[in-house]
């Protein structure tokens, strides 16, 4: 069997400019791990900038270069680490690979069987790799987090973009009542995803026209996310991916702040939504592999409409 394998890697911290096509060693899978052939990888913003992209921890740690970024794959079962028996060689599965991990860029990754789930039969691997991370993001805050509820408010803020697409569509699939911030030239599209209401973030102040909301899913942050509490209804909850919230003093509303982790039984609750026609993953283009640090670059200075994928094989 070959021992290497084309890869996207980079060799010292940094941004696009870092990230090389190479020949690498092809990773062999420990136990609990699944030796995955990639079809296709998705990129996301602020990656190079985590790091855990470029070390062992969190929040600083021992660097492991050099990297292979990307933590969604798409692809098919090459080989079964020791103690692996839900799945077999040759299946098509999917999942989100630990972030303090390589990841998809490249024609083999390995992943840990726990993140991994058998891939939606209805969907394609450039749509598939689009869905994990972003998918479970949604899935995350606005279930695990949020419990929303049929007939509730919920106001996703950028509702174009990849994890904010998912959650207008989710948010949309348990009932719930979708307002959404995005451009003026994308509100055909997000209300085409499930919202009721779009706001065009530009030209309208949101808080003047959204009140008594029960759940607002936040991946903006900043000024935006500030004036969320307006809007809140007592009791409300304000969940963010973007930044830790802060609740101004005496906010009757519950933060939450969080950092999506693999999880094989929500990609399955994501997998039923994609099979009931409830769920599309949104993808702005697709690439091949060796334009990786491309795609990297146009998330820092494009806007997009769902998610850049990578074509591996």
């Amino acid at each position: 069997m070959n021992a290497t394998m084309h890869a996207v890697r980079g060799h010292r911290r940094g941004g696009p400019e870092e990230l090389v096509y190479e020949v690498a060693p092809k990773p062999v899978p420990g136990r609990g791990d699944v030796l995955v052939e990639v079809r296709a990888a998705s990129v996301t913003p602020g990656e190079l900038g985590w790091d855990a992209t470029w070390t062992d921890g969190f929040d600083g740690g021992s660097p492991r270069l050099p990297v292979v970024p990307s933590k969604e794959v798409s692809g098919v079962v090459a080989e079964l680490g020791h103690g692996v028996t839900d799945f077999r060689p040759g299946e098509a599965v999917y999942g989100l690979i630990p972030f303090t991990r390589d990841g998809a860029a490249a024609e083999y990754v390995t992943v840990p069987a726990a993140g991994l789930a058998a891939k939606p039969g209805s969907l394609d691997h450039e749509r598939t790799a689009a869905l994990p991370l972003a998918g479970l993001t949604a899935w995350q805050g606005l279930v695990t987090h949020a419990g929303v509820t049929p007939g509730q408010r919920v106001l996703v803020h950028g509702g174009a973009g990849g994890v904010g697409s998912f959650a207008v569509q989710v948010a949309a699939a348990l009932g719930a009542e979708v307002t959404a911030t995005a451009s003026a030239g994308d509100a055909d599209f997000v209300r085409g995803l499930g919202a009721e209401t779009v706001i065009d973030y530009a030209g309208q102040r949101f808080e003047t026209e959204v009140k008594d909301t029960d759940v607002v899913f936040d991946t903006v942050g900043g000024d935006t996310q500030a004036r969320s509490w307006e809007v809140l209804r007592p009791g409300g909850v304000l969940v963010s991916v973007a930044e830790p919230p802060a609740p101004p003093e005496g906010a009757d509303a519950r933060a939450v702040f969080f950092v999506v982790e693999p999880d094989r039984s929500g990609l399955e609750e994501l997998t039923a939504l994609v099979e009931a026609g409830r769920l599309i993953p949104q993808v702005d283009r697709i690439l091949p592999l060796e334009s990786a640090p491309g795609a990297y670059a146009a998330l820092e200075r494009e806007h997009r409409r769902g998610k850049i994928v990578l074509r591996v094989s």
